[in-house]
């Protein structure tokens, strides 16, 4: 089997998922559906990763491929088929499973902290992306990378696995595992300086992304081995 990465727009790829499937000789599709592409054969593929894009989710007649990218979700959960949603993909996600999706109070961008819940911290992925990639140990509390303006109820039946001061909603669990996080966990680092280099903060931001990123990144390569390679 392999996995299946639905692009929203083309400058949001998936980054570092893309450089540990390929490492990890993971067969992938990307589909890159703001060139028109459509998903096909879907019963080829026992995973789904839905990256980000600067639409809201709520704009589906403008572009049609969300809908489709709801039913996908729709399809692969019924299959109890894993599911990697990233800011844009955790909203349909959330959309999907009938939860509303609308703008948060202010725009979310740069280095800022999730807090776990109780419940992500009991969770098996929340616990690899929460242990430090070099002494192991569990924080709580980390940076991770956002960049998006709007945000999401948790859907019912769904598990609240983290939250930040400014979105309570930063990540869920729905089933065992449809995993959908706000933040953005695929970032290279030219990806971020590519994205915000217009920002008034910038400088800030690249420094923070000297300070953070290497251990960012192990952070993910954990949370990567867990979701793609174990059952």
């Amino acid at each position: 089997m392999a996995v299946l990465i639905c692009k929203n727009i083309e400058t949001e790829g998936p980054g570092t998922i893309q450089d540990f499937l390929e490492r990890e000789k993971i067969q992938y599709t990307i589909v890159e559906l703001a060139q028109g592409e459509v998903i096909t054969h879907t019963d080829q593929y026992n995973t789904l990763v839905m990256m980000g894009g600067p639409m809201s989710v709520n704009e589906d007649v403008t572009y049609p491929y969300i809908r489709r990218e709801e039913e996908l979700v729709r399809e692969f959960v019924s299959k109890e088929n894993k599911i990697l949603g990233i800011c844009l993909g955790a909203q349909i996600m959330a959309k999907a499973m009938g939860a509303r999706v609308y703008v948060g109070p202010q725009k979310e961008i740069g280095w800022y902290s999730i807090d776990l819940t109780s419940d992500g911290l009991r969770d098996r992925m929340m616990l690899e992306l929460a242990s430090h990639p070099h002494v192991r140990d569990i924080w709580k509390k980390f940076k991770v990378f956002h960049w998006h303006g709007e945000t999401f109820d948790i859907p019912s039946g769904a598990v609240r696995l983290a939250g930040s001061d400014l979105y309570f909603n930063q990540a869920f669990r729905y089933a065992k595992n449809a995993y959908a996080f706000q933040f953005h966990i695929e970032v290279r680092k030219e990806m971020i300086l590519e994205w915000l280099k217009d920002e008034p903060d910038f400088q800030k931001i690249k420094q923070d992304t000297e300070t953070f990123y290497e251990e960012y990144t192990g952070r993910a390569e954990n949370f990567y081995k867990g979701f793609f390679i174990k059952e």
